[in-house]
């Protein structure tokens, strides 16, 4: 393909199927002195993109079904969004694969999520091709083939595309952003994040966010900062050069956490109830025409309590569960406003591409029929822990930095409206379809049009290359590269009518499976987010089959079409080959267990040292749940008092800490936040030069979450004894991290603060060393995949 270099008007050719792009030498006369008058090379031209490139912007809102926001009919005010719509398009076909990571991959690739190795989440990859977490080398992300083309690059938020054993702070880090086409990276890697305590990076490196929730702090106002600042630095210094930015907060995944005076403006607006606003929302989407006037709202499903049933005094809390929701989303796309008027701003608005995905997937019924206020609890297998009086007692802190809240799976329900299902059930519309607005003045005329053609997330990387008129790369960093997979929707930008392009389309999601074809959809449910129970044998499955004119599927014909449904099977089972889907894998437990799945695990053994300074996930540390274990830390106690944190694990939802309180040697035992056990050394420890602190924890046996003794020791002395009534059994946080010499994300125990908690004295070492009691083989399947699913 031969192009302009630049925007200078240079005439030069330039190859771009194969990136990095190749160097010319320089073939000619080489002089002996560069005074020369025969001396002659040709200028060096910075790498630019065709001229005319467009900007672009891919705004990527978490865990929103398509009935959420008021752009599709919905009950939360997104005012940006309903600004984009009204100077761009509406699409009321576009889909996603129903689950955070594989969208996101899929998103970024161009390809489908098993073709790219993200068939679920990163907790549950295993060595299948589809399944393992690993993005095949023929198959680059889009951000690098815009980087190499000459564009600025930056991801915002977060990543949810690295294998699990690679989160480390030793890397590797070819599938972090940084590693993937971004040239930089501020947010966090992992399913979800407390929006007042992320843990963050940038670039690969882990940061501290810049204030407290006390100080106002919240990380879509964080992340907002820093694209805002990125932008305009880009302008300023490279604004002939165009930006491919990805902004992905972690918001509305749970915990919902929004500052009060957004969830306020909500106050007495969900009174009604799940199934009334389903109605609703139904009246206001036929209205804005993002779905037929004769469109079907689907039944509530059985498994779905109807709000009338619910207890009358758990009502209260239901509602305030929707107005925090509602708040959370209001604020996002506040957020994503503050960054449009920026472009505004700077004079870019108009020439940037601008995809406002509102939602990876639908609306999130992992909160269960009742909601939480710690989702780490439902999670745990406990949900009984948190009783309506105990919930009541709660309900001005939902949304707070106390809170790690969820909301019911009713309300989730209604946020797919007029849909059936929610997130992770990909055989339905409610899992997969989400409202999307594209917005670029300079190549949209149609401002403020509904667009019904079906498409894709995989179609974005084609149409972002279609519209910078860039070709797909045949070779990509000396790997031979697979086709896209997606269509381009330009064809669309220019006419309402334009033909459909992307005619087949599978989903498949924990055995959900589905088919589009030309309008028809068949489809099967094979499992449900909040059900524990194990699903059926895949053949025993039952097919349902909706006709080109059912927009809801509302009204299953398999009964009446069976030789129709078995060719959508068929088609299905064609399509599943072709992109990696096979086996279909409906595991749980083996797949949470790194040594059935197939997939490398960084700690291994019963004894970890680790050292000052180091901050790691929770499955980068060993498992001290449910058995006797020891904590050792060998220090250089300070002159005086000491104070600070020597190790610590998780944070306010639950957790555990090892630390100096008034010069005393502490533990700290923090149950969901419900209870703390302290126990403290009976003296202050010694002040100055080497010692060795420790904890030993002699777990009581007989099951799971069971209580244990605790003995604290100076140099081998005991020096302290008490008892932990209770314990958390599979998960201490979906996010929270192991902090050594620190604790950096909110606090484990009472006793200290989110900030100026650094030990005060020197820490050689800290060992972990596990007992043999282990009674974490107790632990249900059941069980061990609700934990994974937290971290999606």
């Amino acid at each position: 393909m031969v192009e302009q270099a630049d925007g200078t008007g240079s005439t030069a050719p330039i190859q771009r199927s194969v990136l990095p792009i190749p160097d010319v030498g320089h073939v000619g006369l080489t002089t002996y002195d560069a005074k020369d008058p025969q001396t002659h090379y040709p200028p060096i031209v910075p790498l630019r993109p065709p001229a005319g490139a467009p900007n672009v912007l891919v705004v990527l809102i978490d865990d929103v079904g398509f009935g959420a926001s008021s752009a599709f009919g919905g009950p939360v005010r997104t005012p940006t969004a309903d600004r984009l719509a009204n100077g761009g398009l509406r699409y009321s076909r576009f889909h996603t694969t129903a689950l955070c990571a594989p969208t996101r991959q899929a998103l970024l690739t161009g390809r489908n999520h098993h073709s790219v190795g993200m068939g679920a989440i990163t907790e549950m990859a295993t060595s299948a091709p589809g399944n393992s977490s690993v993005r095949p080398k023929d198959k680059a992300p889009l951000a690098e083939t815009l980087k190499l083309n000459g564009y600025s690059t930056a991801q915002f938020g977060k990543c949810h595309e690295v294998p699990m054993w690679e989160t480390s702070p030793v890397g590797p880090f070819h599938q972090w952003p940084t590693g993937s086409g971004f040239e930089y990276f501020y947010g966090f890697v992992g399913g979800e994040a407390n929006q007042y305590y992320p843990g963050l990076f940038e670039g690969t490196a882990a940061v501290e966010p810049p204030a407290t929730p006390e100080e106002g702090y919240h990380f879509t106002t964080d992340m907002t900062d820093r694209a805002v600042t990125w932008v305009k630095q880009q302008q300023a210094l490279a604004s002939d050069k165009p930006f491919f930015m990805y902004y992905a907060p972690g918001a509305t995944h749970a915990p919902h956490h929004v500052p009060a005076e957004w969830s306020d403006r909500y106050r007495g607006e969900f009174s009604q109830g799940w199934n009334v606003l389903r109605e609703e929302i139904l009246a206001r989407q036929k209205a804005l025409g993002v779905v037929p006037e004769d469109a079907v709202l689907t039944p509530t499903p059985d498994e779905i309590p109807h709000w009338d049933d619910m207890p009358d005094e758990l009502k209260p809390v239901l509602e305030r569960q929707m107005e925090i929701y509602a708040g959370f989303l209001e604020h996002t796309d506040h957020h994503v406003g503050v960054l449009v008027d920026t472009l505004d701003e700077l004079g870019v608005l108009d020439n940037t591409l601008i995809y406002y995905i509102i939602g990876d997937n639908g609306a999130s019924a992992e909160g269960t029929l009742r909601g939480c206020f710690n989702e780490m609890t439902t999670l745990n297998g406990l949900p009984g822990i948190e009783t309506t009086e105990f919930l009541l007692g709660k309900i001005d802190d939902f949304g707070t930095p106390a809170a790690y809240n969820h909301y019911a799976v009713g309300w989730a329900h209604a946020m797919c409206t007029p849909y059936q299902w929610t997130k992770q059930v990909a055989s339905h519309w409610g899992g997969t379809r989400n409202g999307t607005i594209v917005h670029w003045p300079a190549g949209i005329a149609d401002g403020g049009a509904v667009r019904n053609q079906f498409h894709h997330v995989i179609d974005v990387a084609k149409t972002v290359l279609d519209v910078a008129g860039l070709p797909e790369p045949s070779m990509v960093n000396s790997a031979a590269q697979a086709p896209l997979e997606g269509v381009s929707m330009r064809p669309s930008f220019d006419a309402a009518d334009a033909a459909e392009t992307h005619d087949v389309q599978y989903y498949e999601m924990f055995g959900n499976r589905g088919l589009y074809h030309q309008g028809w959809t068949a489809v099967t449910k094979h499992s449900l987010p909040w059900s524990a129970d194990p699903p059926p044998e895949l053949d025993d499955d039952v097919w349902e089959l909706y006709g080109p004119d059912d927009w809801t599927q509302a009204h299953d014909i398999a009964a009446e079409q069976p030789a129709k449904l078995a060719q959508m099977q068929r088609q299905w089972l064609i399509e599943a080959g072709k992109y990696g889907v096979l086996p279909i894998d409906d595991r749980r437990y083996e797949r949470i267990n790194p040594d059935l799945a197939g997939r490398p695990q960084l700690i291994k053994g019963s004894t970890q040292i680790l050292y000052a300074g180091m901050r790691i996930t929770e499955s980068s540390v060993l498992n001290v749940k449910n058995q006797s274990h020891s904590v050792t830390a060998q220090v250089e106690l300070p002159d005086g008092e000491a104070a600070g944190v020597l190790i610590t694990q998780g944070g306010e939802a639950g957790g555990w800490t090892l630390y100096c309180h008034e010069g005393r040697l502490t533990y700290c035992y923090n149950f969901f936040g419900i209870d703390y056990d302290i126990v403290s050394s009976d003296d202050v420890v010694s002040s100055g030069g080497a010692h060795q602190l420790r904890m030993e924890f002699r777990y009581d046996g007989g099951g799971l979450g069971r209580g244990g003794d605790v003995t604290l020791y100076v140099d081998g002395e005991p020096v302290g004894t008490g008892r932990v009534k209770r314990t958390i059994p599979m998960g201490f946080s979906a996010d929270e991290a192991c902090d050594v010499g620190r604790d950096t994300g909110s606090p484990a125990s009472p006793d200290y603060g989110p900030r100026d908690n650094e030990f005060s004295g020197h820490i050689d070492w800290v060992r972990i060393d596990l007992g043999e009691d282990d009674h974490d083989h107790l632990i249900t399947p059941e069980e061990r995949f609700r934990i994974a699913m937290a971290k999606q």
